[in-house]
């Protein structure tokens, strides 16, 4: 673990408080009015795809009985299914999705900075503790799932 990355007993920002930090700033920044048809759109398509990778792993959490609170991990089962079967992190990448979507629904282009900034701040300061966690709890059957899930989307 680098110096960059927090521990699993670091005290780690909520993510949700990270989302709202960057919605906050993008709502600092100008974006183009009125939205158009295809924005609409466009952000109606990553709502879409905010729900079922957000709301699709905390009803999949719930149905396993563990725990969807990111701040005190201590996951008593591992989710591979649904939306986990695509991203180790679907809650966040749910967020990062809504957060897209509304910078796309104000045609402000620069509304997709926070989006990065949230994503590499959930990357580097939450998730790495998250999965020192489940690493410790669940061994070799997480180290199979890192194996060939992404931590976000794409390649593993």
């Amino acid at each position: 673990m680098t110096s960059t990355q927090s521990s699993p007993s670091s005290p780690r920002i909520p993510p949700a408080a990270l989302a709202a930090a960057a919605f906050g700033a993008q709502l600092a920044l100008r974006g183009k009015s009125p939205s158009r048809r295809s924005t609409t759109l466009l952000a109606g398509g990553l709502v879409l795809g905010a729900g079922w990778f957000g709301l699709g792993a905390v009803v999949r959490f719930r149905a396993r009985g563990t725990t969807v609170n990111p701040v005190n991990v201590g996951g008593t089962a591992l989710v591979v299914d649904g939306p986990n079967s695509v991203t180790r992190n679907p809650m966040y990448v749910g967020l990062a999705l809504g957060l897209a979507a509304h910078a796309v629904h104000r045609r402000a282009l620069r509304g997709l900075l926070p989006v990065a900034g949230f994503v590499a701040a959930i990357d580097r300061l939450q998730i790495p503790a998250e999965e020192a966690a489940l690493r410790e709890r669940f061994g070799a059957e997480y180290e199979r799932y890192v194996a060939t899930t992404p931590r976000w989307l794409g390649l593993p």
